[in-house]
């Protein structure tokens, strides 16, 4: 029987998401808002929300493994990653399924055993290499369009910890993977 964490999940995707060792996000989009801030210097800055860092820290105490995968060269990403203890950094990456294929090499852990979130057409690669694709809410056509889950929250607004929580919980509910 499945708690009421998961109405409204179908039975597909929590056997999925019960099976993933390796959650990938894009930053921007994912991780933030998607709106850039420079400063007039032209320091750039973000905005993380709290409730996605929590949901990184509680996937890691399941044992889940974290990377971020971005298109951006971003020391403030950089930063936030190894606040939350986030094993893989990859930034200036211009092929993300390339990126996810790399990471499977150097894990071992199987395509099927991956997520990715994304909200662009620049994921759309890793999605489809990913055994469990995820948009965010607030994502262009073509990345909800090959969604298995689109989060019921924005970008940046606490659609990862949405991600987590049905990783964490799917884990804990002894689903069959």
């Amino acid at each position: 029987m499945m708690s009421k964490v998961f109405a409204g999940y179908s039975s597909d995707i929590v056997r999925r998401a019960a099976r993933i060792e390796l959650l990938l996000l894009d930053c921007d989009g994912v991780l933030t808002d998607g709106r850039l801030f420079f400063s007039i210097e032209g320091e750039a800055m973000k905005a993380f929300h709290v409730h996605d860092g929590q949901g990184i820290s509680n996937w890691h105490r399941s044992g889940g493994r974290t990377g971020i995968v971005t298109g951006r060269n971003s020391a403030i990403a950089k930063a936030r990653a190894d606040e939350l203890g986030i094993e893989f950094f990859l930034d200036d990456v211009s092929d993300k399924a390339a990126a996810v294929d790399d990471l499977i090499a150097k894990t071992g852990i199987e395509a099927e055993k991956i997520a990715f979130v994304g909200d662009d057409v620049a994921d759309l690669g890793a999605m489809k290499r990913s055994g469990l694709p995820i948009a965010v809410k607030n994502s262009v056509k073509e990345v909800s369009s090959i969604a298995a889950f689109v989060t019921s929250k924005n970008g940046g607004l606490g659609a990862v910890r949405e991600v987590t929580d049905l990783l964490v919980y799917s884990r804990r509910e002894g689903v069959v993977k």
